[in-house]
């Protein structure tokens, strides 16, 4: 395979997690007498232009189909970084009623609520027809499109040309990253900004996160590959600023080459310089993941052992993507993790992935009163255990298992 970004040969293996269904394919009751598709998960790192990547192995089309099961809306974090993410570019940017907004991957409205109750308008573009169902019943306009060069013009021509473009923990999910980026360069007006936000993979590889690792992300970015995407396709980042979303997240500001160009930020060059310290371009750097993640996978398996043996009782929460890699890659099925709740009710009664472990309401928990409760989306755990700490009434208790098995 070649690279995504310059088509150089790769070479670097960063880790093999097997075999395993994509990460968002929740199987119905009506489909657990049928075969799922098991393809490799494996990721490698472009020694040219230093972009980490998944091998291909399954397409776009198949991994974000209509019945894609991802809300943002569902967690309440989100829902607020959301809104102080609009306000934030309302202030900087000076955004009014006479601006445009457009959103990449919309999903289901989460952020362009805040955008419309300020009456400014706004476009989400999102191919999924499940969440951009869910974003039109909040009044939104929405186009149901995978996004590139090509919609950049159709939309431009309808007069969509963009002041402010946001795109959120989509970059690393295109599978063509070359013409997803130029469609940035096309639609952006001359004086337009466009952010994008996602795991950076400094948190990546400090944090041990080899749970982040599927099918449907394509790219593992740090700033490093990031800028030099960007201007092979007509984009100069001008910002950074680290957040602490998903474990930890770059959000980079672009304009457009050939545009009104904004200043450098002393940030950009600072960021640079914190990876070529890390070692990004470096193969050693590398090569620490896949032994973490072999330890995690055996400290979680003892952990699930040991519990069955003492007769206890241990459930999941977050039927999460990041979570089936890691129960996958585990090996674990019902007899050790007897299901996983989660509060958004298009997952309820299906099954995840590859486990086949049940997906049911949080007031299952209430119900069955488990020992333990493994959190699979850990970079939500304040938010999990403030919500559930009612457990501590029967002296259940919390896990996590990246970077290390903590119980608390």
């Amino acid at each position: 395979m070649n690279c995504r970004g310059c088509a150089a040969a790769l070479t670097l293996p960063l880790i093999d997690l097997g075999t395993s269904p994509p990460s968002n394919a929740y199987v119905r009751v009506d489909q657990l007498e049928q075969a799922e598709h098991w393809v490799p998960l494996k990721v490698a790192v472009c020694q040219q232009c230093w972009l980490v990547q998944t091998e291909d192995y399954t397409s776009a089309d198949s991994l974000f189909d209509a019945e894609y099961a991802y809300f943002s809306s569902f967690s309440s974090t989100w829902l607020a970084h959301a809104e102080r993410y609009v306000a934030e570019m309302v202030e900087r940017f000076g955004l009014t009623t006479d601006s445009r907004v457009v959103e990449v991957a919309a999903n289901d409205g989460y952020l362009l609520q805040y955008v419309a109750r300020r009456g400014i308008p706004c476009l989400g573009v999102e191919p999924t027809r499940s969440t951009a169902q869910a974003a039109r019943e909040k009044g939104l306009e929405i186009r149901e499109l995978f996004f590139g060069r090509d919609t950049a013009v159709q939309l431009k021509s309808e007069g969509w040309g963009a002041d402010l473009m946001a795109a959120n923990n989509v970059l690393a999910h295109v599978p063509d990253i070359n013409d997803f980026l130029g469609g940035f360069a096309t639609l952006l007006k001359p004086a337009g900004v466009a952010t994008f936000e996602f795991p950076q993979l400094l948190a990546l590889m400090a944090g041990q996160q080899f749970d982040t690792l599927y099918h449907e992300h394509y790219s593992y970015l740090s700033l490093t590959a990031v800028q030099t995407l960007c201007e092979r396709n007509g984009l100069q980042v001008f910002d950074v600023s680290q957040l602490s979303t998903h474990g930890g997240s770059l959000r980079v500001f672009v304009q457009r080459l050939d545009g009104e160009r904004r200043n450098v930020q002393p940030a950009v060059q600072q960021q640079l310089q914190a990876e070529l310290a890390a070692g990004v371009k470096t193969p050693e750097y590398y090569a620490t993941l896949a032994p973490a993640a072999e330890r995690i996978k055996h400290d979680l398996l003892r952990f699930l052992l040991q519990a069955k043996a003492d007769g206890k009782r241990v459930v999941g929460y977050g039927a999460a993507a990041k979570g089936n890699t890691l129960l996958n890659y585990a090996g674990v099925k019902p007899d050790l993790l007897a299901w996983v709740a989660d509060a958004n009710p298009h997952k309820q009664g299906k099954y995840l992935p590859g486990s086949r472990i049940p997906i049911v309401s949080p007031v299952q928990i209430d119900l069955e009163k488990p020992d333990y409760v493994l959190v699979l989306p850990w970079n939500l755990l304040d938010e999990i255990t403030q919500a559930f700490a009612g457990i501590r009434a029967w002296d259940g208790r919390f896990v996590i298992a990246i970077p290390e098995l903590i119980i608390r």
